[in-house]
């Protein structure tokens, strides 16, 4: 019988470190499944166009593949972290739901960042293109944070940085 699955639920908006974390999670074991990473690795000319609705779709696309990779990872007792913003409530639930029905035990951990810290992140991250460095200027940035659920009461680990 494999060993039951913890699965880390990495939450935040661009720029507040949750590759970073995600990675120090690879590192003492987990595998880490990323939305930007696959889009990168499938089409890197599709996942460049940020913002547009053809990388919305694209998005939506290589998540469903991430999710079903991550119930195969569960099912060999593999330890998971998702790299994912999971800006919502419900999608937070919907994978909580996934990860119980599938035996696995959830963990969401949310970073808190404020707003003047994710802009000079995400303008370092620019001097770095590749699959997590997204164009996140400020007014995209505010829309986001506009739209961000953060996470109250549901069983969160909060980091602030």
């Amino acid at each position: 019988m494999a060993k039951t699955a913890t699965v880390v639920l990495m939450c935040g908006v661009p720029g507040s470190g949750k590759t970073s974390y995600a990675k120090t999670l690879e590192r003492t074991g987990y595998v880490r499944l990323s939305v930007d990473e696959e889009m990168w690795r499938l089409d890197r000319a599709l996942a460049a166009r940020f913002g547009t609705p053809e990388y919305f779709d694209f998005t939506l696309a290589v998540e469903r593949q991430v999710r079903s990779r991550l119930v195969d990872l569960m099912a060999e007792g593999l330890d998971v972290v998702v790299d994912l913003s999971f800006w919502s409530r419900q999608r937070r639930d919907e994978y909580k739901a996934v990860i119980t029905a599938h035996g696995g035990a959830w963990q969401l951990v949310y970073l808190d960042v404020p707003r003047d810290e994710l802009l000079r992140r995400l303008a370092l991250r620019q001097l770095d293109p590749g699959p997590n460095s997204a164009p996140v200027g400020p007014d995209y940035l505010d829309k986001f944070l506009a739209g961000f659920e953060a996470p109250a009461d549901e069983g969160e680990t909060i980091i602030r940085l």
